[in-house]
């Protein structure tokens, strides 16, 4: 499978002129809602885009269909066809991301943690200057730097991610919001130039399969968080900034990330703002056996604000 920026760009074009709307909502709501609908076929479009409903050739019209075919999007079994993609509205844009479930590897997940990124940035923004370069790690399908890029306009954008499909994505969703952007297939070592804002949203959930969109590696899915912090602080220019939304379980009262992060500002002669933006998130995932283990009480979502002297 390999998408095609520019017919997916158009369709999210096309279904902006439609009027569309959806907001993508956690994996078990999701779920909830298709219990309601078993075996159901998609009616419009919400079902086909937003629940990744099975759906005739005849329910969407022609020009979409060829735009979802020619983008790569489209599976075709027989007289069924299913969207590859989802389509998401964020701050008054469209974003394509991988359909439901997201189960493989390579999915680019989007949901409701890049709303309360996407809240991050803008509340954070109100005290930044416009960057001259400005770098999404781990950008997805670039909800995050998109959005950051439409509130600051840096003179470059750099969408980072080591997922293909993602960079494919966020190219298609840069496209439709009128954004010359470059992706970048890896991490910081990758960037070129200096780097005066980084914005992050690293995955931080203890995933026993070891997805790379999911499995924040150690310290309880903190680990990945911590290493990239320490990676911004190391690239980025004097005065620069990094933006940092991401999880963290907390044991016995204790949010570990903070007192990890707080040294390591230190360490690196950086400034660090630390907020707790969501007490509680993702509470399912207490019930994996490294959380209970861990004796972890809840999984906080926190906004971090490095700014190096």
């Amino acid at each position: 499978m390999t998408f095609s920026p520019e017919p997916l760009a158009a369709l999210l074009q096309a279904l902006d002129d439609e009027g569309y709307a959806f907001t993508t909502v956690t994996p078990a709501t999701h779920q909830r809602v298709l219990n309601r609908r078993p075996h159901a076929a998609a009616a419009d479009l919400r079902d086909i885009f937003g629940w990744s409903l099975p759906f005739a050739r005849e329910t969407l019209p022609a020009d979409f269909l060829d735009l979802l075919r020619e983008g790569g999007a489209l599976d075709e079994q027989g007289g069924a066809c299913r969207s590859l993609v989802r389509v998401s509205s964020l701050s008054g844009r469209l974003f394509l991301h991988s359909a439901y479930p997201t189960e493989a590897a390579d999915s680019v997940f989007f949901g409701p943690d890049t709303y309360r990124f996407a809240r991050f940035i803008e509340v954070s923004a109100q005290d930044l200057e416009a960057p001259v370069h400005l770098v999404d790690l781990g950008a997805g399908a670039g909800p995050g730097g998109i959005s950051a890029a439409g509130l600051l306009e840096p003179e470059r954008i750099t969408l980072a991610d080591i997922n293909p499909h993602a960079n494919a994505l966020a190219c298609a969703n840069a496209l439709a919001a009128g954004l010359d952007v470059h992706t970048v297939e890896g991490g910081l070592e990758q960037v070129e130039g200096e780097i005066d804002l980084i914005i992050a949203n690293p995955p931080f959930i203890a995933d026993a399969r070891g997805r790379d969109y999911r499995d924040g590696g150690a310290m309880l899915g903190t680990g990945r968080s911590l290493d990239w912090a320490r990676q911004g602080l190391a690239r980025l220019s004097a005065g620069g900034t990094m933006l940092l939304y991401t999880g963290s379980p907390v044991i016995a009262g204790e949010d570990r990330l903070l007192g990890a992060l707080a040294e390591l500002a230190d360490e690196a002669g950086a400034r660090l703002r630390y907020e707790e933006l969501d007490p509680d998130i993702f509470g399912e995932e207490l019930e994996q056996p490294a959380y209970a283990e861990a004796g972890a009480e809840r999984i906080a979502a926190v906004g971090a604000i490095l700014t190096k002297d």
